[in-house]
Parts: structure tokens; C-alpha cells; sequence
């Protein structure tokens, strides 16, 4: 379960994958509500619970939370930017019980880094807080989502983390909806790049093989066919936004016409049963030509919807990045006309 605390956030990354519109914190669940969500969630077999945001540090009941987890058996993950977190916090989220911490690094290279965080001095905060997190025995993760601004040090990335001490390091491509959608063109590298970068990155996979786990998500522009989006709609995953709503997959409510129950008024397992949302795509009866009577239906299962939703205006269409697609032309066009030459456009901070 990823479990959106918040959505207030120190940073205006211009590949924010949360809603255009946030929620805000007079709209945010309570410590005891949530402390109820989690019981629930348990009780339906989650197993394992992302703590983000926004960043979760902005909730100072954050060690409460986390004590609920580790009291029901569930494996914590802090998801975080890494600003605001302290000696001090740090050590009450260990006590509390966290499992794992998750940082996110927008560059190797500090300056370019500050720069699409919209954040001066965050590479050095975040620095300081992989040393934190090292220093308390928890596992470390380092997250890194790669585009144009940063792709040429996918390697050199790879090498952070582990200079950083993370035990493993997920190496992201942008996924284009919401704010990262708006943000496409300054974004999307070129097809060479990206070439490169995937190289790079299995070099490093041997280089550092039983020192650090590498993760390498392939680019769904670049991809002959889609990946399973969330590993499937409604199959292994659920999101409850920071005012209560449960979604399928982060991204969701980009999809016009979903009803999304709330934690509010149902338990989860309600929601993950009979929710409209959660049965909207479930399975395979939903689908259209080519998907419905394609072998690959039952393994990406037609991709992802939040995708289909952007570029072909119904969330029903296969993956627009899949080579089967009627609508893969809209996603070469806009390669061609966005990766072409001449200079980057400005980013558009979230704020």
C-alpha cells in the first residue's frame, strides 16, 4: 500500500507524479484514522506500506505511524526527499520501528541537481541524510528518475548511491501525466540517450553485482511494448491520497468517470473488492482490439490507463507506447517533434 501522508512538499520537481490538484492539509486524514487504515490494510494482507507524499516528514505524527506498522507487522518504507530529517527524527523513526528509508536524488551533480528540485542547497541536504540514514543501520534505497536534464549521468548515478551507501538504487524514467505531462518537452530525451544510458546503467549492473541492487525501469516512449503497469489494475497494489481516497495506481484520478471510494466511509477491503474504480479494468473483459485478442494480454494488461488516457483520450486504449497501438503514432510524434534539436524549454516548477 503506498500511503500518501501528505502532499506538501519542500520541492516543485517538474515530473511530480501526484494530482494537478493537491490535497490540502485541512483536508488531510487524522493520526487515529489513519492508524485505523493501517489495521485494516493488515487485515486485508498488505504486507508492506510506503510512507510518502509529498514528504511524509511534514506530518509530525510520522513516528506514531510508523509504530502502528511495525506493531501490526508491516514492513515500513520512509519514501522522502530527505529535507527535514534530522539526527534527532531519524532516531524516533528507528525506535518506532521503520524498516527501510527510500531518498530521492535529482542529479548527480549538485547544482544541476538543486536546479530541478527547485530547491537551493537540497543535493547537500540529501547528502547529509543518506550519511543519517547509514549511520542508524537502516537499509537504504536511492531513488533517481532520469529525462533530459540528467539522463547522461544515469552511470554516474549509479555511482552516488553507491558512494552513498544505499543498498540499492532505482533508476526511473519519467512517466508522462500530470505535472510531468506539462512538462514533457523540457523532459524527453532523445532516443541516443537514452540508448546510452540503459547501457550504462547494465555496465554498472555487473560492475557492482552483490554490492548493490540496481532496478533499471525501462522509458515507455522508447519501449516496443508496455510494462504492467503497477503490475496489473487492481491486482498486487492500492493508494490511499492523503484525504482518504483509495486508487489504483498513484495516478488514477487522471481518468475521467471514476468513482473512488473513500477510507472514510468504507474499509479497505471493500474498496479493493467492490469498489467501481478498482473493477473498472480489471481483468481482461474491458479491453479493445488489439489487446482483447492479444498473447501479451495477460502480461502487461494493455499497459498502462493513465497513458491511454493522455495521449488517446480513453482510458480503454492500448498503451499508446505499444508497437500494436492504432494510436503509437502520437507517441512518435511527439518524440520526433520533442527530442528534436535546439535549446531545452524552461521547467515549470510545481509550487
Amino acid at each position: 500500500m503506498l500511503a500518501e501522508l501528505t502532499h506538501r512538499c519542500p520541492l516543485g520537481c517538474p515530473y511530480c507524479s501526484n494530482p494537478l490538484r493537491l490535497d490540502p492539509k485541512g483536508e488531510e486524514l487524522d493520526t487515529a484514522t489513519w492508524q485505523r487504515v493501517l489495521g485494516e490494510a493488515a487485515a486485508l494482507g498488505v504486507l508492506h506500506v510506503h510512507l510518502s507524499g509529498g514528504e511524509p516528514l511534514a506530518r509530525p505524527d510520522l513516528p506514531e505511524l510508523v509504530a502502528s506498522c511495525a506493531k501490526l507487522g508491516l514492513y515500513s518504507n520512509l519514501i522522502t526527499s530527505g529535507i527535514g530529517l534530522s539526527e534527532r527524527r531519524l532516531a524516533a523513526l528507528a525506535d518506532a520501528g521503520l524498516d527501510h528509508v527510500q531518498l530521492s536524488i535529482q542529479d548527480a551533480l549538485g547544482e544541476s541537481a538543486d536546479r530541478i528540485a527547485g530547491y537551493r542547497g537540497a543535493f547537500a541536504r540529501k547528502r547529509e541524510a543518506a550519511g543519517l540514514v547509514v549511520a542508524a543501520g537502516l537499509p537504504l534505497t536511492v531513488n533517481a528518475v532520469l529525462h533530459r536534464g540528467n539522463i547522461e549521468r544515469a552511470g554516474t548515478l549509479v555511482a552516488l548511491a553507491v558512494e552513498l551507501g544505499a543498498r540499492r538504487v532505482e533508476i526511473a524514467h519519467a512517466q508522462y501525466y500530470g505535472w510531468a505531462l506539462a512538462n514533457r518537452a523540457a523532459l524527453q530525451p532523445a532516443a541516443a540517450q537514452v540508448r546510452r544510458a540503459v547501457a550504462e546503467v547494465e555496465q554498472r549492473k555487473q560492475a557492482h553485482a552483490g554490492r548493490i541492487v540496481i532496478d533499471h525501469v525501462a522509458p515507455d516512449y522508447h519501449a516496443r511494448f508496455p510494462k504492467a503497469c503497477m503490475g496489473g489494475w487492481g491486482r498486487r497494489s492500492l493508494n490511499v491520497t492523503p484525504s482518504g481516497k483509495v486508487l489504483p495506481c498513484h495516478a488514477a484520478e487522471t481518468i475521467p468517470g471514476l468513482e473512488f471510494w473513500s477510507v472514510r466511509e468504507h474499509a479497505p477491503a471493500e474498496i479493493w473488492q467492490d469498489s467501481p474504480a478498482f473493477n473498472a479494468f480489471r481483468g481482461t473483459d474491458w479491453m479493445q482490439e488489439p489487446c482483447r485478442s492479444c498473447a501479451r494480454r495477460t502480461v502487461d494488461f494493455g499497459g498502462c490507463r493513465c497513458q491511454a488516457m493522455a495521449l488517446a483520450g480513453d482510458p480503454r486504449a492500448t498503451d499508446p507506447v505499444c508497437s500494436l497501438s492504432p494510436h503509437r503514432a502520437k507517441v512518435d510524434a511527439a518524440l520526433l517533434a520533442e527530442t528534436g534539436a535546439g535549446s531545452m524549454p524552461d521547467y515549470v516548477y510545481r509550487r
